[in-house]
């Protein structure tokens, strides 16, 4: 099944017209990134998920440069964002949105962060039904216009179908022609029913299904998040698979 998906994956990418940026372009922001992983804001619990995340490979496939102005859905606790709001603080531009308020006020006046900006979302806008673990969102706009580059891990599966859909929709609005939008989540079988030890997992066709269904191109895909040992059908958190879940990281453009 995985060597299917690989396969249908390479026809697609095939299939996509367009540049990216040229590897030579990347060297400036490669350093950056490693210094700002190798800063003390940074935990060592954080350090130590580096080599599962591998931000330097992660970033450069999804065009991370650093006069970007950059849109980071759902933080977290900001492992990503102690990396990309050093990497744009000097030429470029951070704004991080949907469940970021807490994080933005724990960076607020932090060297490393002063170009990030907090783009506000309402909590209330996230509506779960009874007895569902997904939520909804209504039709949105981050008030954003020509953004190079969205980016958000491990979080599609927070949300319903209509809810991806609105969400993608105003990243769509947000960015610029030809920016581009990179997607990392949890693998599913495809076509694989819904349980309870699969529902943080997604079928990376569905997926791209659904993202191209609001416009976008889709671009290319990696396989630096395919872990082979994970057998897709138990739930992430299980101590047997988590740090080491199969991830599809893709990316697309908007024409």
């Amino acid at each position: 099944m995985k060597l299917m998906f690989s396969l249908a994956l390479i026809f697609l990418a095939g299939t996509v017209t367009g540049t990216l940026v040229a590897d030579d372009d990347f060297t400036a922001t490669e350093a950056k990134i490693k210094a700002a992983m190798g800063h003390e804001r940074r935990t060592e619990k954080e350090t130590n998920r580096d080599r599962n995340r591998l931000p330097v490979e992660t970033l450069k496939f999804f065009q991370l440069r650093d006069d970007m102005s950059v849109l980071e859905l759902l933080p977290g606790g900001g492992w990503y964002t102690k990396i990309l709001a050093p990497v744009l603080e000097e030429k470029g531009k951070l704004y991080i949105s949907i469940g970021a308020e807490n994080f933005a006020t724990s960076i607020e006046g932090k060297p490393g962060f002063g170009s990030t900006e907090l783009v506000p979302f309402d909590p209330g806008n996230f509506i779960r039904a009874p007895g569902e673990r997904r939520v909804n969102v209504p039709e949105f706009s981050f008030g954003l216009r020509k953004i190079d580059l969205a980016v958000t891990f491990r979080n599609l599966h927070n949300f319903n179908e209509e809810g991806r859909a609105n969400m993608n929709q105003a990243v769509y609005e947000a960015l610029k022609p030809r920016g581009f939008y990179g997607v990392i989540d949890h693998n599913r079988r495809h076509m694989q029913s819904d349980h309870d030890e699969v529902w943080r997992r997604m079928d990376p066709v569905q997926m791209i299904k659904e993202i191209e269904s609001v416009g976008f191109e889709f671009v290319d895909f990696s396989t630096l998040h395919y872990r082979p040992d994970d057998e897709l059908k138990y739930e992430v958190g299980r101590k047997t698979v988590t740090g080491n879940t199969d991830r599809f990281t893709l990316l697309f453009k908007k024409p």
